[in-house]
This record gives C-alpha cells, structure tokens and sequence, in this order.
C-alpha cells in the first residue's frame, strides 16, 4: 500500500499533476481542515488564490463519523442513499442540516474575517481534501460551484475510495487522484502522519504564502 508521508508531501506530489494550469492564476478551494494544508501547497507552487470551500458532512443518527449526506455553507444539501438505510428521517436530516450550516458560518466567520469568499465565476478552480472516503462533502461542494459558473472545475485528491469515485466524478470537469483504493479503510491509513489540523493553522496558511 503507497503511503504519503504527510498532508504537504501529498500536495506536492499533486502539483506535478495539475502543473498545466501553473501562470493561469487558478483558484484553490481547499475544504476545511484537511485540505487547508494541501491547498496552500498547490496555490503557492501553481501562483494561484486560496479559499476554503465550506462544506461539512451530515452524520448518522447513531454514528455522527458516518456519512450520510453533506451541505454547504450556502444550503445545498446532499444525501446519500445510505440514510435511509441507517433511519436517517426527513426530520433528522433538516436537523443535522441546521446544525452543520450553523457551525460552518461560525467557522468562516473565523478564518476569513475581514474579506467576503472569493468568487468562483469564470476561474479555473481546483479543489481539493486529503482523501475522500464517501465523496459525499466533494460532491456537494462541487455541486454547488457549478452553480457559480467557473470556467473549468477540478477535484484533486490524494487518495480516494473507489466507490466514491464514480460519484464524484459526475461533478467535474477534471478529476485528478493519485491512489484509487478497493479496499479503502479510511482517509488516515495511507499517511504516515495525519495529525489533526487546528483551526490555528488553517487561519495561518489562509493568511499566506509558505515556503516550497
């Protein structure tokens, strides 16, 4: 099994693939927390922006680290099949829906204070996480971005299960990932180091450029 040795080393790795778009001033949404080192990497080495794009998995009744669904910051709501499989009602999913938005605007309001997110219209925009495991937080986010018009929207992953990819896929224009996984056991398996991110950091390499 390929391992990365960490969230920056991935990214680096990840560069070289999406190295066509270097001088086209992409911009990078990285998803929060996980993807924030990732995407202070490739904006820097690309000389493109960085933003988060808010998004947040909805858990399951039972078991809140299950993912049954996603919503974004802006209310576009995805729901896997798997809800109704774990007794997700309509109820519950509105619930956990308010509960994530709630916590998103909160975050946002933390990290980007002092500026509006960076539009999307007309961009070449790439985004990307450490890993998917259900795709269901990408395909949400990407849903809604298309809204926006970019002008070419990527995911780039590190590592991703093989099922989420399929799903993931049909919400981009470009879909780049370095390891496709059958037997996937989470995000966390393929890094030697996968130290969880604070929110400390992630203000910080919002705020700017690092040495590549």
């Amino acid at each position: 099994m390929m391992n990365f040795k960490n969230r920056v080393q991935a990214a680096h790795l990840l560069a070289r693939s999406l190295s066509q778009y270097i001088g086209f001033n992409p911009l990078v949404l990285a998803i929060p927390r996980g993807g924030v080192p990732l995407g202070r990497v490739i904006a820097d080495i690309l000389g493109g922006e960085l933003d988060v794009l808010m998004v947040r998995k909805l858990g399951a009744p039972m078991d809140s680290e299950l993912a049954i669904g996603a919503v974004t910051e802006e209310g576009e709501v995805f729901v896997s099949s798997l809800a109704e499989k774990v007794g997700a009602t309509d109820e519950y999913i509105e619930s956990e829906v308010c509960r994530q938005i709630y916590l998103m605007h909160r975050r946002r309001a933390l990290y980007t204070p002092v500026r509006a997110p960076i539009s999307p219209r007309d961009r070449i925009v790439i985004v990307v996480d450490d890993g998917l495991a259900t795709g269901a937080t990408m395909a949400a986010g990407l849903r809604e971005l298309r809204n926006q018009m970019p002008r070419r929207l990527i995911c780039a992953v590190p590592v991703a299960a093989e099922n989420s990819i399929e799903l993931v896929r049909t919400y981009c224009d470009e879909f780049i990932c370095l390891l496709q996984e059958i037997r996937f056991t989470g995000v966390g398996a393929y890094y030697e180091d996968f130290s969880q991110v604070e929110d400390s950091e992630v203000i910080a390499l919002l705020a700017g450029a690092q040495e590549i």
